[in-house]
């Protein structure tokens, strides 16, 4: 159904009103992405290299760990460089092409993301509880295939919300409220019955959440079971610290996902969504090779050794 048709007309570019603005802020928020963006930059390639170069980290746990940088890296870029520059000028102006495009891979970045968390959930599940029958069961073979599938799922969803975005015929307005092209901010623009749009929106992004979250809850009861079988203090602080850091990645990733697409649309925020989307889309992708590394024993060895430091990394 169109609405107010004389009002509506098709849209070569989008005006990106980005965080705020306050000619005051832009200065400091120009300085504040750089450094968090050469922090993601420097420490998911770092995180990267390292996991590349040293035998010691040559096991399945790392080879999703590696990817998992590998999205924080790509999906930051996608979003960071054009809200940096949109701040940076006056110009805020992003082709219709381009805006879509921008949507496409920062959308299957994300899915990806969101199902490679659950896969290493699943690789700790088989180390914990089945360790003899570990590297049967997390082959080359069967971890290449597990993060093709995430790579794979990603793209696959965001294909249809790509589809039915273009399919969108005309707009009341060209001004996005929101510092990169997401599709909540460009739904409410549309002189056309996005009904169908916002739903398969909520119900992909639900089912993702719902399938992921089951196979890292299974997989944790199973671990946490297993844990508390341990007799040694020892073995259990061992066995918790290795899913310390994945379980604070996920309760931080997931929590921000659920509570952006997981909701009805009259519930939406711009200004909250946009502080929301922030910390997930900017924070999140600097702020894991941190949570990945400090409390990890084997990357700080691995770096250790890497650097040919004397200096103790504890």
């Amino acid at each position: 159904m169109v609405m107010e048709e004389e009002n509506c007309t098709s849209v070569t570019e989008f005006i990106l009103l980005g965080l705020s603005d306050a000619p005051e802020l832009r200065v400091f928020l120009s300085l504040l992405f750089i450094f968090i963006y050469g922090c993601t930059v420097l420490g998911n390639l770092a995180m990267i290299a390292l996991i590349r170069v040293s035998s010691r980290l040559h096991t399945p746990m790392y080879f999703f760990l590696s990817h998992l940088s590998f999205v924080d890296f790509c999906y930051s870029t996608v979003i960071v460089p054009k809200m940096l520059a949109n701040i940076l000028s006056k110009e805020k102006a992003i082709s219709f092409p381009g805006c879509m495009v921008q949507f496409y891979l920062f959308c299957t970045c994300v899915i990806t993301e969101v199902f490679l968390l659950s896969v290493m959930a699943y690789d700790r599940f088989l180390a914990i509880c089945s360790p003899l029958l570990y590297m049967v069961s997390m082959s080359q073979k069967v971890c290449v295939a597990l993060a093709s599938g995430c790579y794979l799922f990603g793209n696959v969803c965001s294909l249809i919300h790509l589809c039915l975005a273009l399919k969108i015929p005309s707009y009341k307005s060209n001004i996005i409220n929101h510092f990169f092209c997401d599709l909540p901010p460009i739904f409410t623009l549309a002189c056309y019955d996005i009904s169908l749009n916002e739903l398969m929106v909520f119900i992909v992004a639900t089912f993702n959440e719902i399938i992921s979250i089951m196979i890292i809850l299974t997989s944790y009861l199973f671990i946490l079971i297993t844990i508390l079988r341990i007799r040694s203090a020892e073995g259990r602080r061992k066995a918790f610290s290795t899913c310390a850091s994945h379980l604070t990645a996920i309760v931080v990733f997931q929590g921000t996902i659920l509570f952006i697409y997981c909701r009805p649309s009259s519930d939406n925020n711009p200004d909250t969504d946009k502080v929301a989307t922030v910390f997930y889309t900017v924070v999140i992708p600097m702020l894991n090779p941190l949570i990945y590394s400090l409390r990890n024993k084997d990357v700080k060895e691995a770096l250790k050794k890497v650097l040919g430091s004397k200096l103790p990394l504890r």
